[in-house]
């Protein structure tokens, strides 16, 4: 029986790298403890979510891939612990910027970097500003303990993505996360259809689902965790509240999850013949 325990980590974030770095350390070590093997944390989690606003200031926030202090920090980290840790950094690439996530297997060895391919610009959540969409495609990198693939939170609203990272032979799909009120309409609350279109990548695909988000009130902005696990089924096994943080683990049967897929026949009844007007924008082939 192969088996794969992953954590989601819902936490309250400072806007001081250091004490986040700190912090969500201790969180992973209490995720290791309960078993977790694939430890997921919240997108942009090294400060505040500064995309609320377009302010020229926060570009300072980036930096290369290469020497990433906060990369090296959870691949030492990683190292020690036996753990895979998806990074999510700001990334400077020469003069363009990007969202992006460091793989960094269980030993310590970052398998290379997804950058967010979907990107949103609305209120409050102003990101064409500051990112380019990622040029690497979808990934799915077999790490000591799975094949994973990732999704940076825009994405996770777009089945596209997770039915091509499963067809890339995904056993798992995580997306950091970093969601909450909307500061043009207080009355807006997307919790639910958040989770609700994750679970239907779920089900979809027959894969499990990690979703990892923040909690906390960052100059108004209020995000509202409710961080998960979903099995293939679409069961929400694991779930954390709108306020508190978290540490989430649950354990899946890789091998069982393959039979169900493979009798579910999602895959086998496909049909990409008929679906050219997916690689349109406007549905017209």
């Amino acid at each position: 029986m192969k088996t794969l325990t992953v954590a989601a980590i819902q936490a309250q974030l400072t806007d001081d790298v250091q004490t986040n770095i700190l912090h969500l350390s201790d969180l992973v070590r209490q995720a290791h403890q309960q078993g977790a093997q694939v430890i997921v944390l919240p997108e942009l989690f090294e400060g505040h979510y500064f995309c609320k606003e377009e302010r020229e200031i926060h570009f300072q926030r980036a930096r290369p891939l290469k020497n990433h202090p906060t990369i090296a920090h959870f691949e030492a980290l990683a190292r020690e612990l036996e753990v895979v840790i998806p990074v999510s950094f700001f990334e400077k690439a020469g003069t363009v910027y990007y969202n992006s996530v460091a793989m960094i297997d269980a030993g310590g060895v970052n398998l290379g970097v997804y950058r967010k391919s979907h990107i949103p610009d609305g209120p409050g959540y102003e990101e064409k500003f500051y990112f380019r969409p990622g040029n690497t495609g979808f990934r799915v990198w077999r790490t000591r303990y799975g094949k994973i693939g990732v999704g940076i939170c825009w994405d996770q609203w777009f089945p596209e993505a997770a039915r091509v990272m499963t067809l890339m032979g995904a056993e798992v799909l995580v997306y950091p996360t970093a969601i909450g009120s909307e500061p043009h309409d207080p009355t807006l609350d997307t919790k639910d259809p958040w989770q609700r279109v994750m679970v239907g990548h779920a089900v979809a695909n027959v894969i499990p689902v990690v979703a990892a988000n923040r909690v906390g009130d960052e100059g108004g902005q209020v995000f509202y965790g409710s961080s998960f696990i979903a099995n293939p089924r679409g069961d929400l096994v694991a779930e954390a509240d709108r306020t508190q943080e978290a540490v989430l683990v649950h354990k899946f049967d890789l091998e069982e999850i393959e039979r169900l897929r493979a009798a579910y026949g999602f895959f086998r009844d496909r049909r990409p013949g008929l679906y050219k007007a997916l690689l349109t924008a406007d549905g017209v082939c």
